[in-house]
Order: C-alpha cells, then sequence, then structure tokens
C-alpha cells in the first residue's frame, strides 16, 4: 500500500513538474518575456531579421521617400512590453520608434537603465526636478513619469527587436530592413512626423531630415536634423503668414 501512494505522489508530482515547465516554456516563448536568452527560444529561431544585412550598403539610409503606417504602429504597439509604436516605412526600409511599458520583462539588455526619472510619482508630482505636477502632452514620451525609452538601440533585448522586426516582416515583406530603437527623441521625432501625415501633409519636404535623423540613430552619423518640436514658434510664423514647410 505504501509503495502504492509512493508512485502515484511520484506520478503526481511529475505531472506538475511536467505542466509547470511547459508553462514556463510557453512564457518564454511569448511576447511577455524577452529576457530568458536560452537555448530554443522559439522567438529566436530562423536569421536575424533586425539591423543591419551582411550586405552593410552604404547607402541604405539615403532614402528616397518615407510614410507613416497606421497599420504596423497599431500592430507593434500590441506586443508585449511596448506601450506605444510609430513605423515608418520608406523605399528600402522599416523604422520602428518604441515608447515601452511593463507588461513584459527582458525588454532591455542587461545592465541597462532607461532615460526616464519617476521619483516624482512617490512625491506626488510630474517633475521632480522642477516640482511641477503637469505634462504638456505635447511629446509622446518625456524624461518624467511617462512610458520608458532607452538611450541607444543597442540596450534594447535582441528577443524584443526580433520580435518586432518579424511582425514588421509579416506585414511589410518587401522591406530589405527593419531598424529598431527606443531613444527618446528619436520617438518623439517620429511622432511628429506622424502628426504631419495624420493631418494630411505630404513628409517629402521631411525627407533629408529624416535620412539625417535614421543616420544619427543607426549608422553612426554625427548630425541631429533640426527637430520638429518647435512647432509652436512655427505655428506662431504660420499665424503671421509664413509657411511651416521647411522648403530645402
Amino acid at each position: 500500500m505504501n509503495k502504492r501512494v509512493a508512485g502515484l505522489l511520484i506520478s503526481c508530482l511529475l505531472i506538475s513538474m511536467t505542466a509547470a515547465c511547459g508553462y514556463e516554456k510557453q512564457i518564454q516563448s511569448s511576447d511577455h518575456d524577452y529576457g530568458s536568452r536560452k537555448a530554443g527560444d522559439a522567438k529566436m529561431h530562423g536569421s536575424k531579421m533586425y539591423g543591419t544585412s551582411s550586405a552593410n550598403n552604404p547607402y541604405q539610409h539615403d532614402n528616397t521617400f518615407f510614410e507613416y503606417s497606421n497599420t504596423l504602429s497599431n500592430e507593434v504597439s500590441k506586443l508585449g512590453g511596448v506601450g506605444s509604436s510609430i513605423v515608418m516605412l520608406t523605399d528600402k526600409n522599416a523604422y520602428v520608434g518604441l515608447a515601452l511599458d511593463w507588461t513584459a520583462v527582458g525588454t532591455k539588455s542587461t545592465g541597462h537603465t532607461d532615460e526616464q526619472n519617476r521619483s516624482g510619482s512617490s512625491e506626488g508630482v510630474y517633475n521632480h526636478d522642477t516640482g511641477s505636477q503637469r505634462w504638456d502632452n505635447r511629446q509622446l514620451v518625456s524624461p518624467y513619469n511617462s512610458l520608458f525609452t532607452v538611450n541607444d538601440h543597442s540596450m534594447l533585448s535582441d528577443e524584443l527587436k526580433q520580435t518586432v522586426a518579424v511582425k514588421v516582416r509579416e506585414l511589410a515583406p518587401a522591406v530589405q530592413e527593419v531598424h529598431i530603437s527606443a531613444n527618446m527623441d528619436f520617438v518623439n521625432e517620429l511622432n511628429e512626423y506622424a502628426k504631419q501625415a495624420w493631418m494630411n501633409h505630404s513628409l517629402t519636404p521631411w525627407l533629408q531630415d529624416f535620412n539625417t535623423l535614421v543616420k544619427y540613430q543607426f549608422a553612426g552619423g554625427n548630425i541631429m536634423p533640426q527637430q520638429i518640436k518647435d512647432y509652436e514658434n512655427m505655428r506662431a510664423k504660420h499665424r503671421g503668414g509664413q509657411s511651416i514647410i521647411p522648403t530645402n
């Protein structure tokens, strides 16, 4: 009898362990865990889908047009760990700006911190430095108590970038490369381009600045374009009869 009871207990234990292992593997393969980094992770099967290709074309970021993709932006935003995303398509590439949230683990590569200061939340204020309780809401992400970002694309989990790139390529199979960043300035600038698209304004006048931006972010460029966040001044000039659209 004792042997029979012992056998039943062992069987139950094995079933529980099998179920637990299966659940753990399911989580590791999902978009809720980008930090397991274990061999055999389904998210990393196959070739690398993001970043510079093996061809390493020095003109890869000389795009001839770019456009905002509402569909891709929405679909990437649905992934675990992504609070919001802005996706731009060009004649060659897809560029993805990510604002991260807390719905997944391991979104950052090991040892890196985000660009936001959230200490004000414990003090009942928005901006810890000034004590302000207000956010002007003009930017998608800010340095204080917002969705979070990291300074360089190398600070993002490879599993997260692979998952995002696979999703982009599913919906836009013609793209040559998928470049992904959660840099605060980059995300906010893409958001400004998206605002132009939402207002049915052409993005063509901003092409040179866009190429400068993506080269700075992904190709070691040392120049940042003039940021569109100076919109308030531009709007003021526009109200005075001057155009807000650059002419270069």
